[in-house]
């Protein structure tokens, strides 16, 4: 049996397994060549890394003008653990188990209500990871968890900040209840901070520009990534415009307690409430019947009626999309992204919304601020909330600070608490 690699072997290795993995380096003349480092030395890191599972020799590959045989690549094995991530809207949950890359093995839809509380709903996520694990048979171990809640969070400790308008989660540490039960480290993130990811590091098309992501649903919130990193603010609450004002009006009343909000005027619950008031007055006849039927309206509902050509439910969705817009025109003058992403579940009424909504921040933004920017609809049908955070966890994982932590034992799972670490 060899024995371990010495600390300043594994600071070598380190950076030859993030040469490999990015693609800088995949053959052992490259990685010389790269590195600058001996053939000695490269090839016993090389091995190390093998012995330990993290790296592995592939075909031969073309050696170019090199005379002799083909040099073999090197690979990382993706394969070698597994992530769990999920994403968790107010009434939704996306799961996912995916490889170190980020790429989907098994996942699965669910409905949840947050207002049933931390435990419930962090017990449906869970259940869902071992529903997806048994699914997948016999999967590679479990090498981290990343989970995205519909709260500001404190990243550096996976503790929910005081949320406005969920009872009951206020400082609950997620992170702790998932180390609980999971032999794995763990990372907790606002779950529209990682659609942004999701959406910068694996949308279409790949502009690699600084992204804001607008996500319209039951509430309203905003994700940014400038620089290939997530701007989360000094205390976690950096994007969370639900709850800037934006009218007088008395009649705005938001969940938070306040008066003007966003999202009284523009959430997906404050459109439910308009349009049920509406419907009740007989100016919407098909939500009018919806809510005959079952007694109350829903936004998949607006949506249908939206589609129909509901009048009141147009004006509704049109007013709403043009109030979010504007607002949203402030925040692209002030931060001047070269991407603006719109999405969530209003994406389900079609294009209504979004068309209004990228009209009224096209004639709010100032002309230097958005004659180049581009303006689209989340392209990841949806899971880019667990693209996000598999992919927040690979990169905590696997950056070279991060691997002189735990590739000495060939598996993460003893360095949980200094990789959580490590921001």
């Amino acid at each position: 049996m060899q024995p371990p690699p010495s600390a300043r072997d594994v600071l070598v290795l380190a950076q030859i397994v993030d040469l490999v993995r990015s693609g800088a380096g995949t053959t052992r003349p490259e990685l010389e060549a790269v590195t600058g480092l001996g053939r000695t030395i490269v090839n016993d890191r090389v091995r190390e890394g093998i012995d330990l599972g993290v790296l592995a020799e592939v075909e031969a590959a073309p050696s170019g003008r090199r005379r002799g045989r083909p040099s073999r690549s090197i690979r990382f094995r993706t394969e070698a653990g597994v992530i769990l991530a999920a994403s968790l809207g107010e009434v939704s949950l996306h799961a996912a188990v995916t490889d170190l890359d980020g790429r989907y093995l098994a996942r699965e839809f669910r409905s949840i209500d947050v207002q049933d509380g931390p435990e419930h709903v962090l017990r449906a996520v869970h259940e869902s990871f071992r529903r997806l694990l048994r699914r997948l048979g016999s999967p590679a171990p479990v090498w981290a968890v990343s989970v995205g809640l519909p709260a500001p969070t404190d990243h550096p400790t996976g503790r929910v900040v005081t949320p406005r308008t969920i009872p009951g989660w206020a400082g609950f540490d997620a992170r702790s209840w998932f180390s609980a039960r999971c032999d794995a480290p763990v990372w907790v993130d606002n779950e529209t901070n990682l659609r942004a990811l999701g959406e910068w590091e694996r949308g279409e098309p790949q502009e690699r520009r600084d992204l804001l992501y607008v996500k319209v649903a039951t509430g309203i919130g905003s994700g940014l990534v400038t620089g290939g990193r997530l701007h989360r603010g000094d205390s976690g609450a950096a994007g969370d415009i639900g709850h800037v004002r934006v009218t007088d009006d008395p009649a705005a009343v938001c969940r938070c307690g306040k008066t003007g909000c966003l999202e009284a005027v523009a959430g997906g619950w404050a459109l439910v409430r308009t349009l049920t008031e509406r419907a009740r007055a007989g100016e919407s006849p098909v939500l009018a019947e919806r809510l005959a039927e079952v007694g109350h309206l829903t936004g998949e509902d607006i949506g249908r009626a939206v589609a129909a050509g509901d009048e009141a439910a147009r004006w509704a969705v049109s007013r709403a999309a043009r109030v979010t817009g504007t607002a949203i025109a402030g925040v692209v003058n002030f931060l001047n992204p070269g991407t603006l992403v719109l999405g969530g579940g209003v994406l389900r009424t079609g294009d209504l919304f979004f068309e209004e909504f990228r009209q009224a921040v096209l004639d709010g933004g100032i002309e230097l601020a958005t004659r180049s920017l581009t303006i689209r609809t989340a392209s990841l049908a949806d899971a880019e909330g667990t693209t996000g955070a598999a992919l927040l966890s690979a990169e905590s994982l696997l950056r070279p600070s991060a691997l002189q932590l735990w590739l000495a034992e060939g598996t993460p799972v003893a360095a949980a608490a200094r990789l959580q670490a490590v921001q």
